[in-house]
């Protein structure tokens, strides 16, 4: 359905103010509990390990909130200076093992192109309906495996605390690699000239490795001091269980905004950004305490009309904005399980459709078509009959 509204009919401007006041008390209210709860987790660990799961519990929440503000310094929207957003931003990335800046134009291009699948198909990297069909039945239940609702405890822990190490030295060594090779060619070639002639698969621009490389010697280094200070075991248990959880918790946000039931989801061509924030992007709806631990990105229809709004002028902005929002998908707690099924993009009928609704589509096709139709064109078949 097309949209009848226009980004000028929303009344965005006036919340797109920051405060830095308001971003300060955020950073305080969120790092200094988290700080607190793992010296409490030290003390808890002497009298009895039964005490440390609840504690973990809220560790893991605190450290998806600094994500969450983390978030908000990426779109330069928690405070007003850009400098401070760097700067904050990178300390919320240090706590949470990630580097903020590469992160932060990464998800730019999200915004930029949410509700094209056609260039952008999610954090779970979707395939289509057409591609999925070309793939073998192993291909496929490997597919299905890799983006089941659990993968998010293990690729959440390996999204925050393995890749960015792996990135680096991975770079490096490709990086060292092109730096032979030009001497080999041209041994007087200049330092800067192979700098700047190598093109990075792991980084893009020279401030993103700058940011990855501190990034990896601060939580490198906040690793190895504070194994030292608390023991391997006890901080590396403690650490990479919450930051499992957190990273699970944050991901699946994410995912369900923008991968349910009905999401717009179009090719390149005929691509509408409006519609993309609007009708591609969910409003889901938190009790109160998980809509503070998650900064109220909740209300990611708003967000996506505008990054430079701050969480804490986002629920006033939807409250404003709510009669023009009638196409946005509302959803609940309740509906985020039904939500992991949509890992299908179907292009021709522009919407996200589930591998078993695939399957008895092409069930279908199996017992109504002739049986001397080959693969290709019962493949052809299974996909129109899904579009329709």
């Amino acid at each position: 359905m097309e949209t009848t509204v226009k980004k000028s009919d929303f009344a965005l401007a006036p919340y797109m103010k920051s405060n830095d006041l308001r971003a300060t008390y955020q950073i305080l209210n969120t790092v200094v509990p988290y700080l607190l709860l793992w010296f409490l987790a030290v003390k808890a660990a002497f009298i009895s390990f039964w005490l440390l799961p609840p504690i973990m519990v809220l560790m893991a929440l605190f450290s998806g909130r600094c994500f969450a503000l983390m978030h908000d310094c990426g779109h330069y929207s928690l405070f007003r200076s850009k400098r401070v957003n760097r700067v904050i931003g990178f300390m919320l990335g240090a706590i949470n093992a990630i580097p903020q800046y590469p992160w932060s134009r990464g998800h730019a291009y999200h915004h930029k192109t949410n509700g094209d699948w056609e260039r952008y198909r999610g954090p779970s990297a979707l395939i289509s309906t057409e591609e999925f069909a070309k793939l073998s039945p192993s291909a496929q239940r490997r597919y299905e495996l890799l983006r089941h609702p659990l993968m998010i405890f293990p690729g959440g822990f390996f999204y925050l605390a393995i890749k960015p190490r792996l990135a680096l030295i991975l770079g490096t060594y490709r990086f060292i690699g092109h730096l032979l090779t030009c001497l080999k060619q041209d041994p007087g070639i200049g330092l800067a000239k192979i700098i700047s002639s190598h093109k990075s698969r792991n980084w893009y621009t020279a401030g993103e490795f700058w940011d990855l490389l501190f990034n990896n010697i601060c939580v490198v280094g906040g690793w190895i001091f504070l194994g030292h200070l608390l023991g391997f075991g006890f901080f590396l248990s403690v650490y990479s269980i919450t930051l499992t959880f957190s990273a699970a918790i944050f991901i699946c946000v994410f995912f369900v905004q923008h991968n349910f039931d009905g999401s717009y989801a179009h090719k390149t061509e005929g691509w509408d950004y409006l519609r993309g924030a609007i009708e591609g992007s969910s409003y889901l709806e938190l009790p109160t305490v998980f809509k503070w631990f998650a900064a109220d990105i909740g209300y990611h229809n708003i967000h996506h009309l505008s990054e430079r709004i701050p969480n804490y002028n986002l629920e006033a902005c939807h409250n404003e904005n709510r009669h023009l929002l009638a196409d946005s998908k509302v959803l609940r707690m309740s509906d985020i399980p039904n939500c992991f099924k949509f890992i299908l993009w179907d292009s021709a009928s522009s919407r996200l459709v589930s591998i078993a609704s695939f399957r008895q589509a092409a069930q279908s096709i199996v017992d109504t078509e002739p049986s001397f139709l080959d693969r290709t064109d019962q493949e052809k078949a299974i996909v129109k009959n899904v579009e329709a």
